[in-house]
């Protein structure tokens, strides 16, 4: 009898923590955009992290709005990846 618990108690714990997973929004101030082409790498940094669904970057406004699920990344990542390719960003307040 264990043994058939301990797997249905994985499986049921994995589907859980699967249902609470969400789509997230965040707008990132994004530093160091000096040029029109700089939003091409900064989106394509942003959509390079597994789990990112869209990435609006402005260059006017110095914004990325990204969706993501938050079960596969976080805002720190995100972050972390725009940083590495020249642009370091931050949640906007």
């Amino acid at each position: 009898m264990t043994r058939l618990a301990l797997p249905t108690v994985f499986v049921l714990a994995t589907l859980a923590s699967n249902a609470f997973a969400a789509e997230q929004t965040v707008t990132l101030a994004v530093q160091n955009m000096y040029c029109a082409a700089c939003p091409h790498t900064v989106k394509a940094s942003l959509q390079a992290v597994p789990g990112v669904k869209q990435a609006v970057v402005s260059y006017r406004e110095k914004t990325a709005i990204v969706t993501y699920d938050d079960a596969k990344t976080d805002v720190r990542e995100l972050t972390t990846a725009t940083t590495n390719a020249g642009y370091p960003s931050a949640p906007r307040s």
